[in-house]
């Protein structure tokens, strides 16, 4: 006899137990909790301010985006290349994954039963609101609107991490529908997509372009259309168009759930979704003026006003601005969806600040960059480190950490590198000064007014530096010479007190690349019947979306010959990319939609010599190949492309197909 659900849930046996936290799927169906359940939800459809305390419920089961390192609910800011955690434990998960021991049995980022609750939710919300009669039709619109975003980017996060999942019916199952019939399949990925894609349009439909700044975190119409943008992209990309990969790999109809056939049209519909935004007009890159103290630019940037060049900005303000709390988040063009971050508020907290921050100024010293990351920053004249100029130069590796000297070099008001800094860091693009913390990196954090020495500190990564090895904690140390300061702004010291940060989830920066990355691969010319948009690949708008992102830097613009060249362009914008979303959590994602992932995991961690002593200066800044420690010993496998299901959800569901490997080949070393 078919067991009998009682309660709403829009996918039980998909999600095992849909409540994170619940360990028996029974006591969740007790028919008691049901009754409360269901009463609860009657009573929520009869008054305006219980179905916005409903919606705002439901919100509450999304991500932290902003908890990129520690304590993430995501593994995607430490399993990437791009850095790594002093340690593999429950509060820095990501290494597992980023080491190859996370399973189906793992419950680090289980977050699959979450995501279906969510969209349970979302469910109810839309099947149910017609049902209060207290609303007026712009709440109507609005809350309806906020519904369709919700369950769309609920979807949104579970294809991210799982790849293709099952769609659930968007009306909430009946009291009495047999388990067997609530179990569903996964559907394509490119279903997946369009399904996301169809909520985040009527969601546009419903939503306002703006809200006032008591509302101001709630997702808008350009919200929806930017994470179109992204989705589109995301399909368009090598690993989901056409990846004969996963030739074995069919739902139980016989469809591929990764299309086997090339669709250049794919890149058409990210570029028209990309588009859209833009012409909303409502959004712009985030710059801050230039001062009588800005460094002047050096003769390769253009000195036009931007967004022509960069002569009336200043770079390195105009992006640190954008992640230290420098200007409240009403006030930035560049957000398009975005929450508050967690910050710095003492010892062992979970925030960005404390992981990256040195034990001398209250902080974890565990965050890692590598040393590809550092290498791939160019010089501020837009040279690379392996064709820099004489005015500019990078040092050869005899002289890597030769001393600046004199008084050191201005990279904006307010932050000079140190005399003491090498010269291998110096003379860089103004993004690697916002992003980075180097050897000799000067941390104010004037918030501090104790009597404790934290302030204006000298930071050291050597042995016996003041960023070394705490005695207490002999092995957690920063390993590469590297860590971030994104996420820092000058005064902030964990020890006294920090600016309030805003996280941006969606910047229009990633719009404007997402555009000319969706050109750039473009064949043809397309027409979008529903918008009326025209996209091919215009060299012209590539040029003048891509060099408002190269100016914001302070850098020259891209050249006629990378323009002209598909190939080569493609890797100007993979590069670009690289360095604009350093460290915010885009580069696990960018590098499976590119197929990149194989050889960025395999290749050797490198970093500086930090086991050496202050003594040993010239020792330290010698390139290092980083595997004496479990923590540095990178895999990636077949099977990383995308999270394993939760082995209780698979117990639950036999219809969710595994992936097939068959056709998948991956590098050895």
């Amino acid at each position: 006899m078919k067991r009998k659900i009682k309660n709403i849930l829009s996918a039980v046996t998909i999600g095992a137990c849909v409540a994170a936290n619940m360990t028996s799927c029974e006591s969740y169906l007790d028919v008691d909790s049901y009754f409360y359940d269901q009463n609860t939800i009657d009573s929520v459809f009869q008054s305006k301010v219980l179905v916005n305390e409903y919606i705002n419920g439901i919100a509450t089961y999304l991500p932290d985006e902003s908890r990129l390192f520690t304590e993430s609910p995501f593994p995607f800011g430490l399993a990437s290349d791009e850095c790594f955690a002093s340690w593999q434990d429950g509060r820095h998960a990501g290494m597992y994954f980023m080491l190859g021991n996370e399973t189906a049995q793992s419950e680090h980022f289980n977050n699959w039963a979450h995501y279906y609750k969510g969209i349970r939710k979302a469910n109810i919300l839309l099947s149910r609101i017609g049902e209060c009669k207290d609303l007026s039709d712009m709440e109507r619109r609005d809350y309806t609107g906020r519904g369709h975003f919700l369950r769309g980017y609920f979807y949104f996060c579970l294809l991210r991490q799982y790849g293709p999942v099952p769609i659930v019916p968007d009306t909430p199952f009946a009291v009495d529908t047999p388990a067997d019939d609530a179990s569903y399949p996964r559907n394509t990925y490119d279903e997946c997509v369009d399904y996301i894609c169809d909520d985040m349009e009527q969601a546009a439909s419903l939503l306002p372009e703006s809200r006032t700044q008591a509302y101001q975190y709630i997702p808008t119409k350009g919200a929806a259309l930017a994470m179109i943008s992204r989705l589109r992209l995301y399909a368009a990309s090598p690993w989901y168009n056409g990846n004969t990969r996963y030739a074995d790999w069919k739902t139980e109809d016989g469809k591929n759930f990764i299309s086997q056939s090339y669709d250049n049209s794919k890149w058409a519909k990210a570029a028209v979704a990309s588009k859209r935004v833009i012409d909303m007009n409502v959004y712009s890159l985030n710059t801050v003026a230039r001062t009588e103290q800005t460094v002047a630019l050096p003769s390769t940037v253009p000195s036009a006003d931007f967004p022509n060049g960069a002569g009336n900005i200043d770079p390195y303000q105009s992006y640190k601005s954008l992640f230290d709390g420098s200007i409240n988040a009403e006030l930035v063009p560049e957000y398009i969806y975005y929450c508050n971050m967690t910050v710095g508020r003492g010892s062992n907290d979970n925030s960005n600040q404390w992981i990256a921050t040195p034990y001398v100024l209250g902080g974890g010293n565990g965050l890692n960059v590598c040393l590809d990351l550092i290498d791939s920053y160019k010089m501020i004249d837009g040279n690379t480190i392996d064709h820099s100029s004489v005015q500019y130069p990078y040092p050869s590796a005899d002289h890597a950490g030769d001393r600046i000297g004199g008084e050191g070099w201005q990279v904006s008001d307010g932050y000079t590198v140190t005399p003491n800094s090498a010269l291998v860091d110096c003379y860089r693009e103004a993004r690697f000064y916002a992003t980075i913390g180097y050897n000799h990196c000067m941390w104010p954090g004037t918030a501090y007014v104790g009597s404790d020495d934290v302030t204006n500190i000298e930071v050291t990564y050597y042995y016996d530096g003041n960023g070394g090895p705490n005695p207490n904690f002999p092995e957690d140390y920063n390993h590469t010479g590297y860590t971030c300061r994104k996420y820092i702004h000058q005064e902030d010291n964990i020890k006294g007190t920090s600016r309030a940060k805003t996280f941006a989830i969606i910047r229009y920066a990633e719009v404007l690349l997402n555009y000319v990355e969706a050109l750039n691969e473009l064949e043809g010319s397309y027409t979008d019947e529903a918008t009326g948009i025209t996209v091919t690949r215009d060299v012209e708008e590539m040029r003048k979306y891509f060099n408002m992102i190269r100016f914001r830097a302070g850098l020259p613009g891209i050249t006629d010959a990378e323009l002209n060249d598909v190939e080569k362009m493609r890797e100007a914008i993979k590069m670009e990319r690289k360095i604009e979303f350093a460290l915010e959590g885009y580069r696990y994602h960018d590098l499976r939609r590119w197929g990149d992932a194989d050889e960025a995991y395999n290749a050797k961690i490198t970093g500086y010599n930090t086991s050496v002593r202050s003594a040993q200066r010239t020792d330290f800044y010698k390139r290092t190949i980083l595997d004496s420690k479990a923590i540095m010993k990178r895999v990636f496998s077949q099977k990383m492309y995308f999270f394993p299901i939760p082995k209780t959800a698979l117990d639950h569901n036999a219809r969710l197909t595994p992936v097939s490997y068959t056709h998948l080949t991956l590098p050895t070393t």
